[in-house]
């Protein structure tokens, strides 16, 4: 099992550079800080014993959340670009998992004995 202050500091290094990067201009910090919380909670909530994997993890859904929210705010209801961020992260990497894991039950075979 992971060491929790490992993980801690991660999380941590990852939060300063979220927050350091709000102060550059162009930057929608609320999008910033809501997929940060989104991502966080994916790398501490994952069972992944992996001190990396949860870190890419949350880097994967840090990115995803961050570029996603406008998109998510123009189709949607929702109006806040933290929001939109924090729900996109939060969800990334297991829609990409549960994705990944159809794939690979997918048996192409049976389509074509069906066909013939």
């Amino acid at each position: 099992m992971a060491e929790p202050t490992s993980t801690a500091t991660g999380i941590l290094a990852v939060a300063a550079g979220a927050g350091l990067a709000t102060l550059v201009p162009g930057v929608d910090g609320n999008a910033l800080i809501g997929a940060f919380a989104g991502a966080a909670m994916v790398a501490l909530s994952s069972k992944e014993p992996r001190v990396l994997a949860r870190l890419a993890y949350a880097l994967i859904s840090l990115v995803v959340g961050y570029l996603t929210a406008p998109d998510i705010t123009h189709l949607t209801p929702i109006r806040e670009s933290g929001v939109a961020a924090f729900l996109a992260a939060a969800t990334a990497v297991a829609v990409v998992q549960i994705g990944i894991d159809k794939l690979r039950a997918f048996d192409i075979a049976s389509i074509w004995r069906r066909g013939s």
